[in-house]
């Protein structure tokens, strides 16, 4: 019995090798513990925030841009909904405004262009266009995000055709003025006809001609402007863009509130387009290099790579190189050709801003060169397109496209308008002549795929039928859009500025037409 409970009996070393491996294995059961509790908490976390999400109690940071959440620009509207109309457009500019597949642009996810605002300045751009949709859908949406309100629409040719129109008479603000006859028998009764300032200009063809016709809707416009109670008015063609630099916003609104209240008028000068590809379909989406404008480069770098900035051509620029300008819509105003304004009682005061500039997009497109030879009738001889033309490369360029062959006339092209040297394109941007400007591109860009135009088109499509359209317009186009208005004089007052400005000067008295910038020969530089 003893030797059998002596058996049973833990021994001292058996004792105390048990209790050595006890401390470890409690240790590995709180580990576990931890490991387990991080686990579930993790877990049980994000179960509760899903049920949190989905009973609608917090926000998806996919959809943090709401009313009340981000900064609001201009022409957004809290009630309206996300939701855009997909359905794509039969027009053959669906291509290029159509809807794109990718993520909208945050900005615009909540645009309603279709509102009344108080914001002041009231500005209002106006022009005359025979365009179609694909280009003057993107200049007015631009226009109207930078701050434009209201647009005087002068047309014809296709921007007066049935299928345009429509589209362009659903937008609010936007009027459309046809070239009818009404319309051509009331503008021979102007004035400017029996005034020397712009006499220079008549019966002549071409450019010239067109030069008076938009001094005289210039007119037209300012009636109209006053009648709407705007306080400031730009004249633009449909392949311009004002480009509002120097203010942080990007505004043109903020621009001119900012303009001290004794200026008159605003002078931006203009940036030229420099494309890069013979193939570019859309300039407002494809071009993004420019030349800058003499009034805002040192005189010893525009001159001391004027030979290389020219690249063979005739001037520094392909066309006009002396702006265009904004005045303050007032009694007495009138236009003083395409590019500036003038007073008939006062001599105004205009200055020059020293950033902000008009984006040029002129010969953007290989396609220029034909359309613009199709419209003039002249003969391509050098002594003819002189009566035809006032700038030396658009004569230049109409001999081409009258004379050459297709594959001569893109060899001229490339050669005279396309910047294809690239080790020349950086060092003119090192010297600052070229720069890049990409805040239109993605402007615009976003507008397009947020659905803006795609929409536009599809809705003008549903809501009138062609018989409507037909029934407004007559056979040949001579309804004119008249609109009612307060018949104030009014302008902001403006507080002092410290942006800066380039020189306060002026107006001649004769009208101003499309200058060339000044070259190396010139005896008053």
């Amino acid at each position: 019995m003893a030797g059998m409970y002596s058996s049973t009996r833990p021994s001292p070393s058996s004792s105390s090798s048990s209790s050595s491996h006890s401390p470890p294995q409690s240790s590995q059961t709180f580990n576990s513990k931890i490991l387990l509790l991080l686990t579930l908490l993790p877990l049980s976390l994000a179960l509760f925030a899903f049920v949190l999400q989905w009973r609608g109690e917090i926000d998806d940071p996919t959809t943090r841009w709401s009313p009340k959440d981000r900064l609001e620009f201009p022409g957004m509207d809290a009630s309206t909904s996300s939701q855009h109309v997909t359905r794509r457009s039969s027009s053959t500019c669906a291509e290029i405004l159509g809807q794109s597949r990718s993520l909208s642009f945050p900005y615009f996810r909540d645009w309603n262009f279709n509102y009344t605002s108080d914001l002041k300045p009231k500005i209002c751009i106006t022009t005359s266009t025979s365009a179609g949709l694909e280009q003057i859908l993107p200049w007015i949406f631009y226009h109207k995000v930078i701050g434009v309100s209201t647009f005087f629409l002068f047309v014809e040719g296709k921007a007066a055709s049935p299928g345009v129109s429509k589209v362009l008479e659903s937008i609010p603000d936007v009027k459309l003025i046809y070239r009818t006859r009404e319309l051509e028998e009331q503008q021979a009764k102007s004035r400017i006809w029996n005034e020397t300032w712009l006499s220079s200009f008549f019966y002549k063809p071409c450019n010239y001609e067109l030069f008076v016709k938009q001094s005289l809707n210039m007119e037209m416009a300012i009636v109209m402007a006053r009648e709407a109670d705007m306080d400031w008015i730009l004249h633009l063609d449909t392949d311009e863009l004002i480009h509002p630099a120097g203010t942080r916003e990007y505004s043109l609104r903020k621009l001119l509130s900012d303009v001290p209240k004794y200026v008159d008028m605003v002078v931006f000068p203009n940036y030229e387009s420099s494309v890069e590809r013979d193939d570019v379909k859309d300039p407002f989406s494809e071009v993004s290099m420019f030349k800058k404008n003499y009034d805002h480069l040192p005189k010893d770098t525009y001159f001391g790579n004027y030979k290389e900035s020219t690249r063979g051509n005739p001037n520094y620029f392909l066309t006009y190189g002396n702006g265009k300008s904004a005045a303050r819509v007032q009694h007495h105003l009138r236009p003083n050709g395409a590019h500036r304004w003038h007073n008939y009682m006062k001599t105004p005061n205009e200055i020059k801003l020293d950033e902000a500039a008009v984006l040029h997009y002129t010969y953007t497109k290989f396609s220029d060169l034909t359309s613009r030879r199709d419209r003039c009738g002249c003969k391509p001889t050098k002594d003819d397109v002189k009566r035809c033309f006032m700038l030396e490369f658009d004569r230049s360029a109409f001999i081409i496209a009258s004379t050459a062959t297709e594959e001569e006339m893109l060899s001229w092209y490339r050669e005279h308008v396309v910047w294809t040297d690239k080790a020349l394109n950086l060092k003119l941007m090192r010297k600052g002549i070229l720069t890049r400007i990409h805040a239109p591109m993605v402007i615009i860009q976003g507008l397009r795929e947020s659905g803006t135009f795609s929409s536009l088109i599809a809705s003008a499509q549903n809501t009138s039928s062609r018989a409507e359209l037909l029934s407004s317009v007559t056979d040949d186009n001579t309804s004119s859009k008249v609109f009612e208005g307060k018949n104030d004089d009014k302008t902001t007052e403006a507080g002092l500025t410290g942006r800066k400005v380039l020189e306060v000067s002026d107006i001649i008295l004769s009208a101003v037409p499309p200058l060339s910038p000044p070259t190396i020969n010139d005896d008053d530089i």
